[in-house]
């Protein structure tokens, strides 16, 4: 059976200038799903992009049109998106940019499409505590990490070696300077675990940066570094949680991976912070700068670089946007340790290893040239997946299935069905059961965000996840309950 209204929708879309058809080719394998291709019909020959959505999610209109106007980026010195598609998560980006978003590119790299929040990204820890026996100590536990996220009391202090070692090669260069000379918190962590833990990163916490390219207040002579924005959880749908495994379906792989039914876990959710606001806006504006005069602008104001008429120039991005990358691999690694920190204070002999840490935003090598994703994560075959719900939903851990006709993706999240307008504006209801907040630990000091960031904000995560497994993306190692959520 077709959606409801199909034919006036498809017809409301071309309104807007959207070549759409709707396809329930994968019905007969997978009953739930149904696709949508798109392409601006001005623009002819872009790639069509597909859409992949449960059968009963409603159709974005303005983000099928932001995901056809990212398909049909070109430069006019050469440059093209040749693959575009988009994750079951979709919906409107703020920026004009979809979230679940992937393209392709080949001889060109676009700066807008990953946006500001470079590398946001999924850290997965577990631990063997009990739920009774984390409840028990809830408060003192709460109180401290209070201080830390909130209040300004964690002491992340570096020496200018580290800072730049941090933004040139990420969490192995940090790790070498902080052995040389330990400084803030982190003289309590244990270096040689870190150092161990970084297989479980992807690409090991390391990407190709330049430290001469980050903020120069980051980056004195000399002297020491207290950056207000290093372990950091950040605003909007970012988040630290703790969580109980609740359920293990793939014993083996869990198994290998430390996960047991009947652990905590904690998963944390952030970026670049205002490094990566720094980078991806300059960046944004010199695609903008460079290109070339007296062409008009592209409708969707998105500016690619091209490698045919700025090579040097898509080299740099590439530079600027990996050092950016390498600061939100130290600063979940960073929220990870003040949070082990605080469980050895009150729990004691508590170890929490890590499980995997992975990006969302970023361009990599991909194809013939690269693969952006925004509001995505990689999901190669054996990779794990951290794919979490609304702060009153599952979240999941995953393994890759490396499906080509996603460009080897996954969904980042279950994705916003309501902005933080709605939520908030006058006359929106604030009831607690209609919000979905009904029993919903959430720790903030701003009441508009626990409403924002309310679980009614969000798509079901379950449908999220069947059309993901259904389609051969990902499939299933463990589902998370949450247990207390903090909100920046």
């Amino acid at each position: 059976m077709q959606p409801k209204n199909l034919k006036r929708l498809l017809r409301a879309l071309e309104r807007q200038g959207l070549d759409v058809t709707y396809s329930d080719v994968w019905r007969q394998a997978a009953p739930r799903l149904r696709t949508y291709s798109v392409r601006l019909i001005s623009s002819p020959d872009a790639p069509v992009a597909e859409v992949l959505l449960p059968e009963d999610f409603p159709v974005e209109a303005k983000a099928l049109k932001q995901l056809a106007n990212l398909a049909s980026v070109r430069h006019p010195s050469g440059g093209c998106v040749c693959r575009a598609c988009a994750t079951p998560d979709f919906h409107p980006g703020d920026a004009g940019v979809a979230i679940g978003s992937i393209v392709e590119t080949v001889g060109q790299v676009i700066p807008g499409a990953v946006g500001s929040d470079i590398n946001c990204g999924m850290r997965l820890h577990v631990v063997d505590l009990t739920i009774d026996e984390f409840l028990a100590k809830r408060d003192q536990f709460v109180e401290r990490m209070k201080g830390d996220y909130f209040f300004g009391t964690r002491d992340v202090t570096m020496t200018t070696d580290a800072m730049r070692s941090l933004f040139q090669y990420g969490v192995p260069g940090w790790l070498d300077a902080m052995l040389d000379q330990p400084t803030g918190s982190v003289v309590k962590s244990d270096l040689q675990q870190l150092a161990q833990e970084s297989k479980r990163i992807f690409l090991g916490g390391s990407m190709d940066g330049d430290w001469k390219l980050a903020p120069e207040e980051l980056v004195p002579d000399a002297g020491l570094v207290r950056d207000g924005g290093l372990a950091t959880i950040g605003g909007g749908n970012h988040f630290v949680e703790v969580q109980r495994v609740d359920k293990v379906e793939n014993r083996p792989l869990a198994h290998a991976w430390g996960v047991r039914e009947g652990q905590l876990a904690f998963m944390i959710h952030s970026g670049s912070r205002n490094v990566g606001k720094y980078i991806g806006g300059m960046w944004r504006d010199k695609a903008k700068a460079t290109w070339q005069k007296g062409l008009k602008y592209p409708d969707s104001q998105i500016f690619p670089l091209s490698t045919y008429s700025h090579p040097e120039l898509v080299t740099s991005y590439l530079q600027a946007e990996a050092t950016a990358a390498n600061y939100a691999f130290v600063n979940r690694l960073l929220l990870a340790e003040l949070l082990r920190l605080r469980l050895r204070e009150v729990y004691k002999d508590v170890e929490a290893p890590l499980v995997y840490d992975l990006p969302h935003n970023i361009t990599l090598p991909g194809g013939e040239g690269w693969v952006t994703r925004k509001g995505a994560c990689p999901a190669y075959i054996g990779q794990p997946v951290i794919i979490p719900g609304s702060m009153g939903a599952y979240s999941y851990l995953m393994v890759g299935r490396g499906n080509p006709a996603f460009c080897n993706s996954a969904s980042h999240g279950a994705g916003r069905i309501r902005s933080r307008f709605d939520l908030s504006r006058k006359g929106a209801s604030q009831s607690e059961t209609e919000l979905g907040l009904t029993g919903v630990d959430c720790i903030t000091l701003r009441e508009e965000r626990r409403i924002e960031e309310a679980p009614a904000a969000y798509k079901p995560i379950q449908s999220v996840i069947d059309v993901q497994v259904e389609a051969e993306m990902v499939d299933v190692v463990a589902r998370l309950s949450p247990v207390l959520t903090f909100k920046a």
